[in-house]
């Protein structure tokens, strides 16, 4: 699911360079040697290409074509750009791209690059020619961006299936995983990448991943199906082979991880406490608000809440007002919530990498409660 990251004045040049060349491409008629062929672009190092990349290739040398539709652009340059991509709103594109040019592209970037030919009849390889460009020409290759329904790889899903008529491309591996399991293992070498998504995601990543989202997903579900008795994509020629490079980061690992926590928890004094649940309770006021302003399904009903509690606010002051009775009363109650959290967690992908959180909120606030437990009237 890489992007193309455009300026406004490119978007716009390959926007009507794309429209000029559908409508150039409708006149075409593909020859017998045409081959359709799914691209699968491996993953790389920045945030927008952790999951790889999917595109489809028109190659026909009778009318010296070869062209690489590629639904991953969008303009950088948006106005309000960064809230519009929180909200869901956010508007991709496709641009149809020289063969050459995209894979002198990803030559660059030191990224393998696979490719899965069709086996279509030619009836249907002009069809899906003349479905692509007519897509680029009519303004309908633009959609609203969605991490799993909407993206780069369900629209080449989506459009040969439209073209096929019936959904021949389907999930065929991993089914039984959630979503929030199969992206886990993408960040493994970007630690504070995959605590973040961990911790902002809610409950639709944890359902069973059937939907092909991701390009690595869709290159070996291809492999496995078939399409009238025979292998659809039976063979995977690989154009370019880079050995995976995996960056190196004094910081961004596990370590400087535990060893902050490990911090907090030996200083252990009254500032240290305002600072880890002011930050605990901001965090969670954020999630329930992407929660509510986000139209990305996958931000909704997140119940790390539990643990990134926004009663820590509250917390937070009646320590600073000294109401001891209040600050039992809440410290007991994120004990509770926390232990709430453990429950739904149990059988999560992420368990393992919020669990020194969770141990570090439970000392502070089992700290808070014994301290604070004489304030309480005993009633007899």
């Amino acid at each position: 699911m890489a992007h193309i990251f455009l300026s406004k004045k490119t978007a716009f040049l390959l926007f009507f360079l794309s429209i000029f060349n559908s409508f150039w491409a409708q006149r075409i008629q593909l020859s017998k040697d045409t081959t359709v062929s799914v691209i699968t672009c491996g993953l790389g190092n920045e945030s927008y290409s952790l999951f790889g990349h999917t595109a489809i290739r028109i190659k026909d040398n009778a009318n010296f074509v070869d062209a690489v539709y590629n639904y991953g652009a969008f303009d950088f340059n948006t106005p309000n750009f960064v809230p519009k991509f929180a909200k869901g709103d956010l508007q991709y594109f496709a641009v149809v791209n020289r063969y050459t040019d995209f894979i002198n592209q990803y030559t660059y970037e030191n990224r393998s690059v696979d490719e899965q030919e069709l086996q279509i009849s030619l009836e249907f390889k002009q069809k899906l020619f003349d479905n692509l460009n007519s897509s680029l020409a009519s303004g309908d290759s633009h959609y609203t961006y969605k991490f799993i329904d909407k993206n780069c790889t369900s629209m080449v899903v989506d459009i040969i299936n439209k073209t096929l008529g019936a959904s021949i491309i389907t999930k065929k591996t991993d089914t039984e995983l959630s979503y929030r399991s199969i992206l886990y293992t993408y960040f493994d070498y970007h630690f504070y990448e995959k605590l973040g998504t961990s911790i902002i995601f809610g409950t639709k990543v944890d359902a069973l991943g059937t939907k092909l989202f991701l390009p690595l997903e869709l290159q070996k579900s291809l492999k496995l199906i078939q399409y009238k008795n025979q292998a659809l994509a039976p063979k995977n020629q690989t154009i370019l082979h880079f050995e995976e490079s995996h960056p190196s980061s004094w910081w961004n690992n596990i370590y400087s991880y535990l060893i902050f926590l490990a911090l907090l928890v030996i200083l252990n004094k009254k500032g240290i406490h305002y600072f880890y649940f002011s930050l605990m309770g901001i965090l969670g006021v954020f999630f329930l608000f992407l929660g509510f302003y986000s139209n990305h399904l996958e931000l909704a009903n997140n119940y790390n809440v539990l643990l990134f509690n926004p009663t820590l606010l509250v917390l937070c002051f009646f320590y600073g007002a000294r109401n001891k009775a209040w600050i039992y009363k809440l410290s007991l109650f994120n004990l509770f919530t926390l232990l709430i959290y453990l429950v739904v967690l149990i059988n999560k992908a992420h368990l393992f990498i919020v669990l020194p959180l969770v141990v570090t909120s439970a000392y502070f606030l089992i700290q808070l409660t014994l301290k604070n437990k004489k304030a309480i009237p005993i009633i007899i």
